[in-house]
């Protein structure tokens, strides 16, 4: 009986996922999901108590997609994997990945990601009061560049500030203005990615050099 609810909830998941890829978040109702499977929408209570848990649900689903970093990685390179992972999620889920932003980790996957994530930091050697707003501000990058790269802010298109500077005159952009050359040059957007996250490893890295005199790192597993 547990197994065929497991699998029931699997599929309403699937679905709602489904739904939420096709016609976006906004789309995902309990009534839209109940349909696409052919249940009433009054069923899927049975399952999940509001749209919340299955929202939720989603996230779970997607996260599940993320592969656990090779044994004997060092930290940088785990938090590299990770990073890679979650752009590519994002670039396969484009419509549904923004709920990362709107929603708690509170899926058995999610929870699986940011406890990687506390290892990795762990054994950077960043003091245990710091690795959750580390890895709060790390987690942030990461997602919001891969909502930003799929949802276009960050595209060719997006790189037109010449247009969008001239509606302004010149002597209300001063900033602007002296940068003109840079703003208006192509951009490497996969270059620029791991240049970023490597700038965010080494303030890891720094804090973690601080705090080395208070507490030694822990031993790789």
């Amino acid at each position: 009986m547990r197994k065929l609810k497991d699998s029931r909830r699997a599929e309403i998941v699937d679905a709602a996922l489904f739904v939420a890829a096709e016609q976006g978040i906004k789309a995902v109702s309990m009534r839209a999901v109940a349909a696409r499977i052919g249940l009433t929408s009054m069923a899927l209570y049975g399952y999940f108590r509001n749209k919340d848990e299955l929202l939720d649900a989603i996230i779970g689903r997607m996260l599940a997609d993320i592969s656990r970093p090779a044994s004997g990685l060092d930290w940088r390179e785990t938090i590299r994997h990770l990073a890679a992972e979650v752009r590519s999620v994002a670039r396969r889920y484009p419509s549904v990945v923004p709920l990362l932003f709107t929603r708690p980790a509170v899926s058995p996957s999610a929870i699986m990601v940011i406890d990687l994530l506390f290892e990795a930091l762990l054994r950077a050697g960043v003091e245990p009061a710091q690795v959750p707003r580390m890895e709060r501000m790390i987690s942030t990058f990461i997602i919001g560049y891969a909502i930003s790269e799929v949802s276009g802010r960050f595209s060719e298109g997006s790189l037109d500030t010449r247009s969008r500077r001239a509606q302004l005159r010149p002597d209300l952009l001063p900033g602007h203005r002296l940068l003109a050359e840079h703003l208006d040059a192509p951009v490497d957007w996969d270059a620029e990615y791991q240049a970023d996250l490597d700038d965010f490893l080494d303030v890891v890295a720094g804090l973690a050099a601080r705090d080395r005199g208070h507490r030694a790192p822990i031993a790789e597993p």
